[in-house]
C-alpha cells in the first residue's frame, strides 16, 4: 500500500467516535460552550478595548473591517452593525484588497482586522499598507503574539476557549466571541457619540430619507472631485490625478468630453514596467467602462458593482458625458445594501 494511503488510513482510524446523535443535547452543549467562551471574553476585557474605542471614535474617515473565511463573514456583520449605529464602516475583502481595493482605504480611516490565528496570509498586504501610510490598525485575534497582533496598534485578544465543535476544528466559540466583541465595540461607540433613536432611524428604511429610494445623483461626487483626463494626457498627469482624488481610477474623455475608458490601480499594475510613463492612455485603459445614469436607484448601482466586481461607477448622461462618480464606499456608508 502506498505510503500516502497508509497515512490516510491511520488518520481515519484515529477519528473520535461519537455517541448516537441527540440533537437537543448537542445543541445545549454548543450553547454551554459558547456561553462559557463569552464569560471568559467579558472577564478578559481590559484597557485595549478602551483604546480601540478611542481609535474608532477619532477617525475622520471610516472603520474598514476585514477578515478571511469565517472571520470575513463575521467582519461583514461587524461593519454593518457599526455603520447602522453611527460609526461609518464598510468591509474590504483582504484578497480583493491585494488586487485594487487597497485604494478604498485612505488616511483618516482605521482598519479592524480579524484573524483567530493572526497568520492569515491574505491579510499581509493590508497590514503592510496600514504601516506604510500610518493608518491605525486594530486586531481581533486569538494569538496576540502572531504577525497580526505584533503589528497592530491595538490588539483585542480572544481568550483561550474551547470551540463548540466536538472536533475542535470548525470556528464556533471563537466566531461567537468575535461577533460579540464587534457588538460591544459598536455599542460603546454609539454611547460615546451620543447616537440617538432619531439618528438610528435615519440609517434605516423607516427613516424619513427613505434609504431604499436614494438615487445615484444624491450620492455621486461631481465637479472638480471627479478624476478625469483626456485621451491626449500624459500618463504622469493621469497618475497624479488618481493620487490626488483618491478614487483608485481616472476616467478618460475623448475630444467631445465623452467617456471612452477608465484607468484603474489594477490597470497600472498590469502595465507596470519601465515604459509605463511613455504609454498613451489608450494602451492602458479599459474601454467602454461600466456606467450608470443619475436617475438610477443607489441600490441598483450597488448591485451593478457587486455583479461586475468593481468599486466605482462613472455617472453619465445620454451623450456619455460624465456627470459624476459614485463608489461603493459611499453607498455602504449610507446603509445601501
Amino acid at each position: 500500500m502506498p505510503l500516502r494511503f497508509k497515512k490516510m488510513k491511520a488518520t481515519l482510524e484515529h477519528q473520535p467516535s461519537f455517541a448516537p446523535s441527540a440533537p437537543l443535547e448537542d445543541a445545549r452543549a454548543v450553547l454551554r460552550a459558547e456561553i462559557a467562551a463569552l464569560e471568559k471574553l467579558g472577564a478578559a476585557l481590559d484597557g485595549a478595548f478602551e483604546k480601540a474605542v478611542g481609535i474608532c471614535a477619532g477617525v475622520t474617515g471610516r472603520v474598514v473591517v476585514t477578515g478571511m473565511g469565517k472571520s470575513g463573514h463575521v467582519a461583514h456583520k461587524i461593519a454593518a452593525t457599526l455603520a447602522s449605529t453611527g460609526t461609518p464602516s464598510f468591509f474590504v475583502h483582504p484578497a480583493e484588497a491585494s488586487h485594487g481595493d487597497l485604494g478604498m482605504i485612505a488616511r483618516g480611516d482605521a482598519v479592524l482586522a480579524i484573524s483567530n490565528s493572526g497568520e492569515a496570509p491574505e491579510l499581509a498586504d493590508i497590514i503592510a499598507y496600514t504601516r506604510r501610510f500610518s493608518i491605525p490598525l486594530i486586531a481581533i485575534t486569538g494569538k496576540p503574539g502572531s504577525s497580526l497582533g505584533a503589528q497592530a496598534d491595538c490588539t483585542l485578544a480572544l481568550p483561550d476557549a474551547e470551540e463548540a465543535c466536538p472536533l475542535g476544528l470548525a470556528p464556533t466559540s471563537s466566531t461567537t466571541m468575535t461577533m460579540a466583541l464587534g457588538d460591544a465595540l459598536a455599542v460603546a461607540l454609539l454611547r460615546k457619540s451620543g447616537f440617538t433613536v432619531s439618528d438610528y432611524r435615519m440609517f434605516h428604511p423607516g427613516g424619513k430619507l427613505g434609504r431604499k429610494l436614494l438615487l445615484v445623483r444624491d450620492l455621486m461626487h461631481k465637479g472638480a472631485d471627479v478624476p478625469l483626463a483626456t485621451l491626449g494626457a500624459p500618463m504622469s498627469e493621469i497618475i497624479l490625478t488618481m493620487t490626488r482624488k483618491s478614487f483608485g481610477c481616472c476616467g478618460i474623455l475623448d475630444e467631445g468630453e465623452r467617456l471612452r475608458g477608465i484607468i484603474t490601480d489594477g490597470d497600472l499594475r498590469r502595465h507596470m514596467n519601465a515604459g509605463l510613463l511613455g504609454l498613451a492612455p489608450e494602451a492602458v485603459m479599459t474601454r467602454d467602462p461600466k456606467t450608470i445614469g443619475p436617475q438610477a436607484l443607489a441600490a441598483e448601482a450597488l448591485g451593478r458593482m457587486n455583479e461586475r466586481k468593481v468599486t466605482q461607477l462613472f455617472v453619465i448622461d445620454e451623450d456619455r458625458k460624465v456627470l459624476g462618480i459614485v463608489r461603493m464606499h459611499d453607498l455602504l456608508r449610507e446603509g445601501i445594501g
